[in-house]
């Protein structure tokens, strides 16, 4: 990646952790899975006026053309049969679905954002009318404004260039609604070619009012090539290149940076990394304990303490299942430092999710318990295993459910990091993974091998292995 792309990640993925990231997409989001651009829905609305598209520049004017000429049933039907063609979301509509982003403003008719949030398990809240504004959904994950409408009521869409002129009167909720969150929240522009003048007015009225004094935003932008549509030869090349730069200036006005990509596959990278990245400051910490082995209990236990406390400092978020002998100690570790310091610490860094201990509908346990995990796993981007072991049979034996959580958290591509020196489930973890280390961390630092070692060390105090751990964390987070 281009050192421009890595500091537009690093600094979008703050954003995502203080809560402010948004979303705008266009339609070369939905491109991706089939939907057409505008030029491929007014194709046919052109070849019927005795135009031809790739000669029109102006295609708000020509939906209007169409309007006057025909009238408006041909464009509500041409809406229709593009977008509600059966498509499947693209990895890009899914990453944006697991990413904690709860406003999204978006131009396309479309429902593949709406779908993928509704397969990640997220409730939204989706609005393309003025009066939906003033309900929300309740305990909803995300709020989609639909600016332009929705694909079910093609007669309200936005489309012509009266619709267009009509627009501020008609949705001046929505011109307010968007303006605020320009204001106050950082939009990564999708698939957008910043040629709507909606949403060119309402940038204008905000920074008419607040100058510069309002966020930063980023776009995607794909360098023109030669051999592009338009850029077969090098003097139009080299004029469509000059174009674009001088459009990405314009862009500054309105504290938009564009990150520049070579093909739009780039996108899928970039917005992976950024995934990536985010989950790897969540940590699931995976562990049970009938006994601690040859440490006191009141040495684990402070060791579990003081460890998710260092956590919570360094600013990441623990997933814990409260596993016995483990959960309570994770619990009051993290919330010391919490409770301390609630200007610096929130509680959201802390989430607990105990396990159900008996049947009480149709669904099996174990069941119930895998999906559990599944979910658990998903919110982390490291998961770490301590002692795990527990009692049968009146016997104490190496916990199957960390193993269980071990397996999840590998097939869902989790770093792992069993302290081996904790014994038990942990040590059977950290010797596998140390009998194969190349396949686990082949692409890891040099430098994280000695660490590696460090974390099976029996022979040192069980405190010093925090320190370890957080310099494995520093070092993986620091590696691509």
């Amino acid at each position: 990646m281009t050192r421009e792309q890595e500091r537009f990640i690093k600094e979008f993925v703050a954003h995502l952790f203080e809560g402010d990231a948004a979303i705008f997409a266009g339609a070369g989001l939905s491109a991706g899975a089939g939907y057409v651009n505008w030029s491929g829905l007014l194709a046919d609305i052109a070849d019927d006026l005795g135009l031809h598209i790739d000669r029109e520049t102006d295609l708000i004017s020509l939906a209007q053309f169409h309007s006057n000429a025909r009238g408006r049933s041909k464009l509500n039907h041409k809406i229709l049969e593009e977008f509600t063609a059966e498509a499947e979301e693209t990895e890009n509509h899914r990453i944006l679905a697991r990413l904690p982003v709860a406003t999204i403003w978006t131009t396309n008719y479309d429902t593949l954002l709406e779908d993928a949030f509704k397969k990640s398990g997220k409730r939204p809240d989706v609005k393309y009318t003025v009066p939906q504004l003033a309900n929300s959904l309740p305990k909803r994950d995300v709020t989609i404004y639909k600016m332009h409408g929705d694909v079910n009521h093609p007669n309200e869409a936005i489309i012509t260039k009266d619709d267009y002129e009509n627009y501020h009167r008609r949705f001046q909720p929505y011109v307010t609604a968007l303006s605020s969150d320009l204001i106050t929240k950082t939009f990564l522009f999708i698939g957008f070619s910043f040629t709507d003048p909606n949403l060119d007015y309402i940038l204008s009225r905000v920074r008419m009012n607040f100058e510069k004094n309002f966020k930063n935003h980023f776009c995607f932008i794909r360098r023109i090539k030669l051999g592009d549509k338009g850029s077969e030869k090098q003097a139009d090349f080299d004029y469509n290149t000059r174009r674009q730069q001088l459009m990405l200036n314009d862009l500054n006005r309105f504290n938009i940076q564009a990150v520049m990509i070579d093909d739009y596959a780039d996108i899928t990278s970039i917005l992976a990394e950024v995934e990536r990245q985010y989950k790897r400051r969540t940590i699931l910490l995976s562990g049970s304990a009938e006994e601690y082995g040859s440490y006191s209990r009141e040495e684990a236990t402070g060791f579990i303490h003081k460890l998710s406390g260092e956590l919570i400092k360094a600013n990441y978020t623990i997933v814990n299942g409260f596993g016995w002998g483990v959960g309570s100690a994770v619990i009051n570790g993290a919330l010391e430092v919490i409770h301390k310091q609630p200007g610096k610490f929130s509680e959201s860094q802390l989430i607990m999710r105990p396990f159900p201990q008996f049947e009480t509908g149709q669904q099996k346990l174990p069941e119930l318990w895998h999906d559990y995990r599944m979910r658990m796993t998903s919110y982390a981007g490291v998961a770490l295993f301590i002692f795990g072991n527990k009692l049968e049979a009146g016997q104490v034996v190496a916990a199957g459910g960390v193993r269980k959580e071990f397996d999840i958290a590998r097939q869902q591509g989790l770093v792992l990091l069993p302290v081996g020196a904790t014994g038990y489930m942990a040590r059977e973890l950290w010797a596998a993974i140390t009998a194969d280390y190349d396949a686990y961390f082949g692409a890891a630092p040099a430098e994280l091998r000695p660490l590696w070692e460090q974390l099976g060390d029996e022979s040192q105090p069980l405190m010093s292995h925090i320190t370890t751990i957080k310099q494995i964390l520093t070092l993986l987070n620091s590696a691509r």
